[in-house]
C-alpha cells in the first residue's frame, strides 16, 4: 500500500516534467525573440510547481489510502459480525426447531428459512412466496380465528403478536405451532414488515391434552386418589400433597384438612396391623403395594378399603412421589359375609337333605319289602273277583314303580355324595363288550345296524361301573326311542385327540326337540316322549356320572332325524 503513492507521484512528476520541457522547447522555437532568462525562470518555476504538486498529490493519496484502509477494516468487521450473526441465527433456529418467516406487507412478499423444509417436510420449490400460501396451510378450524386476530393486531399497530394454531405439513398431517411476530414500521408509523418464528409445539400440546385427560379422570373417578411425597422417616406414612374430590366424598375430609398430613390419621383400632406392616415394608423397598383394611372417616365411622400404593419416578429414574388409589369395598365385604353365611346355611341344608334322603330311603325300604312280599304271596292265592284282581294288579305295579323310584333316588344321592369316587385303569372296548352282553336280547329282537369304531388301545383312568352305566343308558335309549319308519342305525365311536378320549354314540331315532327342551335335556324327571316305561331319570344319571368323573357331555338332536351324544374325558 505504501509503494502505490510513491509510484503515482513519480509518474505524475515524470510526465509533468516531460510536458514542461516540451512546452518550453516549443515556446523557444516559436518565439525566437523571447528573453531566454525569462523562459528559464518560468521553466524553473514550473519544475518547482510540479514537484510541489507531486508531493501534495502523494499526501492526498496517502491520506486517502489510510481512510480507505480504515473503512475496509470496518467493512470486514461488519461482514464478520453479520456472518457470525447469521451463523448464530441458523444454530439457534436448528436448536429451537423454529421456522423463521419474513413478510413484506405492502408487496405481500413472504420469505421462509430452511426450517419450513426440515420441520414440515416441504421442498424448496413447494414453498410459496406470498401470505396466501401461509394462510392456506392453517387448519380450517383455526384459520378464521387466527386471521381475525392477526389483522386486528396489524390495525392496532402494536409491535408484538402471538397465536397458536394447527399448520399443515407436506404429508397432509397437521402440527400444533406457536407463532410469534414482530412488526416493523416506517417513519410515519405505517406497518411495512413483519418478522416471526413458528415453533412446533405438537408434543407439548399432546402432553397437555394427555394431562388434561388424566386430570379429568382423577377428578371424575369415584375412587379416592391420594398423592404423597416420599418422606417415610420415623416409620410414618409419607405426607399428603394432593387429594381428589372422591377422597373428600369418601372420607369426609376436605383437601385443606389433610394436605401436609400423614395418612396415618385414618388408622384406627380395627385397622389390620399385618396389612399396615406390609404397606410400610413396600414403602421402604419402593415397590407397589396392595392391601385391604378397615380405616376411619372424619365422623369416626369405620369402612373397608382396597388400597394400592404405587411409586412414581421422573425421567431420570428418581423416586419423586407415591400415588394411592383407594376404593370403598364395605358393601362388597358385607356381601361377602352374607355369601359366606348363605354358603354355610346351604351346606347345612344340603347335609340335612342328604340325611333326610338316607332316612327316607331306609324307612321306605322295610315297609316296601314287606309290601312286596305280601303281594308276592297274594299271587299264589286264586282270586275269582275280577275287580279285586285288577285292583291288586294295579297296586302291585304301583308298588314296583315306587320301589324303582326309591332305588333311582338312592343312586343319585350316592353319585352326588361321592366326589372322590374310586377310579381304575379301564379298557373301553371291554366295557362295551359287557354292555352288549347285557343288551343281547334287545339287540337280537330289534336287530339294529351297528357301526362300531373303537380304538382298542384307548385306556381310561375311570370308575368302571359308572362308565358301564353311562353306555348302557345311552345305547338302550337309542333302541327304546327308535323310529318305526326306518331301520335302526346306531353308530359308536371311541377315539383319542390331544390326550382327551371322545366317546360318541349316535342314532337315527325319533330325536328330541332341542328348541323346546335344550335347557332341561339333562334335568331330573324330564320326559320328552310318551313311553310308558320312561321315568325321565336316565340322562340325569348319565350327566351326573360323567361330571363325577371329570368329563363333559353334549347332545345334538333333531326331531325324526336322530340324536348324537358326545362325551369327553
Amino acid at each position: 500500500m505504501r509503494r502505490k503513492p510513491n509510484i503515482i507521484t513519480f509518474l505524475f512528476i515524470l510526465i509533468s516534467l516531460f510536458l514542461a520541457v516540451i512546452w518550453h522547447k516549443a515556446l523557444l522555437f516559436n518565439t525566437p525573440d523571447v528573453n531566454k532568462e525569462f523562459v528559464i525562470y518560468h521553466f524553473l518555476k514550473d519544475i518547482l510547481f510540479i514537484f510541489f504538486t507531486g508531493f501534495l498529490l502523494r499526501f492526498v493519496i496517502v491520506n486517502n489510502d489510510v481512510k480507505n484502509e480504515k473503512i475496509m477494516k470496518q467493512l470486514q468487521k461488519n461482514n464478520q459480525e453479520i456472518s457470525d450473526s447469521i451463523e448464530r441465527y441458523n444454530i439457534v433456529a436448528k436448536a429451537t426447531s423454529d421456522t423463521i418467516w419474513d413478510w413484506k406487507i405492502q408487496e405481500d412478499e413472504f420469505v421462509w428459512n430452511k426450517g419450513i423444509q426440515g420441520v414440515y417436510g416441504y421442498k424448496s420449490e413447494e414453498v410459496g412466496t406470498t401470505s396466501n400460501w401461509w394462510f392456506d396451510r392453517i387448519h380450517p378450524e383455526d384459520s378464521l380465528k387466527m386471521s381475525v386476530k392477526l389483522y386486528s393486531f396489524l390495525e392496532q399497530k402494536t409491535e408484538r403478536w402471538q397465536d397458536e394454531y394447527r399448520f399443515r405439513c407436506a404429508d397432509g398431517t397437521y402440527r400444533y405451532v406457536f407463532d410469534r411476530g414482530f412488526l416493523v414500521k416506517d417513519e410515519t408509523g405505517k406497518a411495512i414488515r413483519m418478522i416471526g418464528a413458528i415453533q412446533d409445539i405438537t408434543k407439548q400440546k399432546e402432553e397437555e391434552q394427555r394431562l388434561k385427560l388424566l386430570e379429568t379422570v382423577i377428578t371424575q373417578t369415584k375412587d379416592a386418589v391420594v398423592i404423597t411425597d416420599t418422606d417415610i422417616t420415623d416409620n410414618e406414612l409419607p405426607k399428603i400433597i394432593f387429594v381428589n374430590p372422591a377422597f373428600t366424598k369418601m372420607t369426609g375430609y376436605k383437601s385443606k384438612e389433610v394436605i401436609g398430613k400423614s395418612p396415618s390419621m385414618f388408622i384406627g383400632p380395627k385397622s389390620d396391623a399385618a396389612e399396615l406392616d406390609k404397606l410400610l415394608k413396600s414403602l421402604k423397598s419402593v415397590s407397589e403395594c396392595f392391601i385391604e383394611t378397615i380405616i376411619y372417616r372424619k365422623n369416626n365411622e369405620e369402612y373397608w378399603i382396597n388400597f394400592s400404593m404405587i411409586p412414581i419416578f421422573n425421567k431420570d429414574g428418581e423416586h419423586t412421589h407415591w400415588i394411592s388409589i383407594q376404593r370403598d369395598i364395605t358393601e362388597e365385604k358385607n356381601q361377602e359375609k352374607e355369601k359366606e353365611q348363605l354358603i354355610r346355611e346351604l351346606t347345612q341344608n344340603n347335609k340335612d337333605l342328604k340325611q333326610f334322603s338316607y332316612i327316607t330311603s331306609h324307612n321306605f325300604r322295610a315297609p316296601l319289602s314287606n309290601l312286596t312280599g305280601l303281594l308276592n304271596l297274594l299271587e299264589d292265592i286264586p282270586i275269582e273277583n275280577e275287580e279285586l284282581k285288577e285292583i291288586l294288579n294295579g297296586f302291585n305295579k304301583s308298588t314296583k314303580l315306587l320301589n324303582d323310584t326309591i332305588e333311582d333316588l338312592v343312586k343319585v344321592v350316592i353319585i352326588k355324595d361321592n366326589p372322590s369316587i374310586q377310579k381304575e385303569e379301564v379298557k373301553v372296548n371291554e366295557v362295551f363288550e359287557n354292555v352288549f352282553f347285557q343288551l343281547n336280547n334287545q339287540i337280537n329282537l330289534h336287530k339294529p345296524n351297528l357301526k362300531i369304531e373303537i380304538d382298542e388301545n384307548v385306556v381310561l383312568q375311570i370308575n368302571k361301573a359308572y362308565l358301564e352305566s353311562i353306555i348302557l343308558n345311552l345305547v338302550s335309549n337309542a333302541i327304546k326311542y327308535r323310529s318305526t319308519e326306518r331301520k335302526l342305525k346306531i353308530s359308536i365311536k371311541v377315539f383319542e385327540i390331544d390326550s382327551k378320549v371322545h366317546l360318541e354314540i349316535a342314532d337315527n331315532g325319533i330325536g328330541i326337540d332341542l328348541v323346546k327342551n335344550e335347557d332341561k335335556i339333562f334335568g331330573l324327571y324330564q320326559r320328552f316322549h310318551n313311553y310308558p316305561d320312561s321315568k325321565g331319570l336316565g340322562l340325569y344319571l348319565v350327566k351326573s356320572q360323567v361330571e363325577a368323573m371329570g368329563g363333559t357331555i353334549t347332545v345334538s338332536s333333531a326331531v325324526n332325524k336322530g340324536t348324537t351324544f358326545n362325551i369327553i374325558f
